[in-house]
C-alpha cells in the first residue's frame, strides 16, 4: 500500500475510507462536512461561564526539572495541524490540568496527575500524544498489506479505561484530535461482539483505546502487538489499579511485551496514597507528579446540598423533587442493578420520560440508553456507578444521589458529571445512617467547597477545620 496515502474519518456511521488526496507532510484538506460531525455542539461540552476560575486553582508540579507551562494553546509546543484541531475544538484557554500536562508530555516525561473532575483530562493527555506523532506519521503508520491475514496491530498509543462507556468517549475524543491526520484511532471493549472490533484492528491502528479484559483477549489470540507502544495512559488509574484490574495491568504492561522505552501516563480526579505509591511500580523514577488543586477536591462550581432522607421516604422524595425543579438533564446514581430498574420503573410510571444504565444491560443497550439521555429524548437517566467516572455529557445540570456511594472519592466522581469545564451545576444527595461511614469526609468536602453543612453533620464541623493536604 502506498505510504503516502491516507485515510478520513467520515461520519459516526461510516468507517475510516483511503484516499490519495493527502498533501506531502501526510495531512489532507478541510472538509466542512466532516468538521460539522465531529466538532459540533451536540455532544461537545465547551466551557462555561465559571471558566476564569481555574485560574485560582492552586497547582503542584512534584519532581525534578520541569518543563514550564504555557497560557494559551498558541504557545503550546504542538504541531500546527493539532493547533488547528484544537481551535475547531473550541479550545482557546488551556485548563490547569492541560496547560502543565502538554507540556510535561511534549517534553516525554512520566506522569501521575490528580485534577478535579470536568477539567479536561482527557484533552490532556490526547492533545500532545497525538501531535508528537503527526511529525513522524508518515514514517511510524503500520498498515496491512493486501491479503495479509497475519497481519497484526500494533498501536503507537494505547489508553486503557475501566468502562466501556468511557473508552467509547475516549475514542470520541481522539476522533476529533486525530482530524487530517493519517492516524487510526480504534477501540476495543467487552460485553460487545468481537468480530467487528477485530475487523477494525485488522485495517491498522495508530491509537488503541481499550478495557483491559478485551485488550488481553485480543493480544492473547495474536491481534495486538504492543512492541511499538511509544505512549502509555491508564485514564481513571486509581480505579483501574484499585478496582481489581491491577492483575490485568500488570500482565499488559510487563508480561504482553509491550515496549519498555515509552513515556507512561496516569490520570484521575482522586488519588489516594496507596494507590500512588502502587503506580510508582509503572512510571519512571523521575516522573512528575501534577496536583491541580487538592488531591480528592472537586469544584466550588459544584453546588452541594445534603438532605436527610430515610429508606422508606426515598422514592417519594425524589418524584416530589423532580416534580418541583424545572425539566432538566438529571442524572440520579443507585448502587444495584435492581434498583437502577425499580427505580426507572417508578419514575416511569410517575410520569417522568427516564431510561437506565447498569453493568448487566448488552452494549447496544447500555449505548441506547446513553444516546437518549444525551439527545434529551430521556432526559432523565438512573445509573449506577458504570457512569460515574469520566463520562462527559453536555448540560447535565442535575446529579441525585439516591444511593450514597461507599467511599468519598466515588462521590466526588459521581458529582463531577456535572458543572464540566466551568460549567454551574446542582448535586443533591439522600443521606441517612446508612451513610454514616461518610460523615467526616464529607464534612471535610462541603467545607472545602464552601457549601452548607446540614445540621446532622455540624457535630463533624470542629473535626475537620484542618485541612491535611495528602502529597507525596
Amino acid at each position: 500500500m502506498n505510504p503516502s496515502a491516507g485515510y478520513k474519518w467520515g461520519s459516526s456511521k461510516k468507517r475510516y475510507e483511503w484516499k490519495n488526496e493527502y498533501t506531502q507532510q501526510g495531512f489532507a484538506p478541510r472538509d466542512a462536512e466532516l468538521e460539522r460531525d465531529l466538532f459540533g455542539e451536540e455532544n461537545h461540552v465547551h466551557s462555561g461561564l465559571n471558566f476564569t476560575k481555574y485560574d485560582s486553582i492552586p497547582v503542584k508540579v512534584s519532581g525534578q526539572n520541569p518543563p514550564p507551562s504555557f497560557e494559551r494553546f498558541e504557545q503550546a509546543n504542538l504541531h500546527p495541524c493539532m493547533k488547528e484541531n484544537v481551535a475547531l475544538a473550541r479550545y482557546v484557554v488551556p485548563t490547569p490540568v492541560q496547560k502543565y500536562s502538554i507540556s510535561i508530555v511534549t517534553a516525554g516525561r512520566d506522569l501521575m496527575a490528580c485534577a478535579q473532575t470536568g477539567s479536561g483530562k482527557t484533552a490532556a493527555f490526547l492533545i500532545p500524544t497525538c501531535s508528537a506523532l503527526f511529525y513522524q506519521a508518515l514514517n511510524l503508520i503500520h498498515r496491512p498489506q493486501p491479503h495479509d491475514y497475519r497481519f497484526k496491530a500494533s498501536p503507537l498509543v494505547l489508553i486503557m479505561s475501566p468502562t466501556r462507556e468511557l473508552s467509547i468517549q475516549i475514542f470520541d475524543e481522539a476522533r476529533r484530535f486525530c482530524y487530517r491526520s493519517m492516524l487510526r484511532p480504534c477501540v476495543v471493549y467487552g460485553g460487545a461482539g468481537s468480530g467487528g472490533q477485530l475487523q477494525e484492528l485488522a485495517r491498522g491502528c495508530d491509537i488503541l483505546i481499550a478495557t483491559p479484559g478485551r485488550l488481553v483477549d485480543f493480544i492473547d489470540r495474536g491481534k495486538v502487538d504492543l512492541s511499538r507502544i511509544k505512549y502509555l495512559v491508564l485514564d481513571e488509574a486509581d480505579r483501574m489499579l484499585d478496582m481489581g484490574f491491577e492483575p490485568q495491568i500488570r500482565q499488559i504492561v510487563q508480561q504482553k511485551g509491550m515496549n519498555r522505552d515509552r513515556v507512561t501516563l496516569m490520570y484521575s480526579a482522586t488519588f489516594p496514597r496507596e494507590i500512588r505509591t502502587l503506580a510508582r511500580d509503572f512510571l519512571k523514577p523521575d516522573y512528575l507528579f501534577l496536583k491541580v488543586g487538592r488531591v480528592g477536591g472537586t469544584t466550588t462550581d459544584i453546588t452541594q446540598r445534603v438532605m436527610w432522607v430515610e429508606e422508606q421516604e426515598k422514592k417519594e422524595t425524589l418524584r416530589k423533587l423532580l416534580a418541583s425543579g424545572p425539566p432538566c438533564r438529571t442524572l440520579i446514581f443507585v448502587e444495584t442493578k435492581r434498583m437502577a430498574d425499580t427505580l426507572d420503573q417508578f419514575l416511569f410510571d410517575s410520569g417522568f420520560p427516564c431510561t437506565s444504565i447498569h453493568g448487566d444491560r448488552t452494549q447496544n443497550e447500555r449505548e441506547d440508553a446513553l444516546l437518549a439521555f444525551k439527545s434529551g429524548t430521556c432526559p432523565i437517566l438512573v445509573a449506577t456507578a458504570v457512569v460515574a467516572r469520566g463520562i462527559d455529557v453536555k448540560s447535565v445540570m442535575h446529579v441525585v444521589n439516591y444511593d450514597m456511594p461507599q467511599d468519598i472519592d466515588e462521590y466526588i466522581h459521581r458529582i463531577g458529571r456535572t458543572a464540566r469545564v466551568g460549567n454551574s451545576g446542582l448535586a443533591t444527595s439522600f443521606f441517612n445512617d446508612r451513610a454514616s461511614s461518610l460523615c467526616r469526609d464529607l464534612t471535610k468536602l462541603l467545607l472545602e467547597c464552601r457549601q452548607d453543612v446540614p445540621e446532622f453533620l455540624k457535630p463533624y464541623v470542629t473535626k475537620n477545620l484542618k485541612f491535611d493536604d495528602d502529597d507525596d
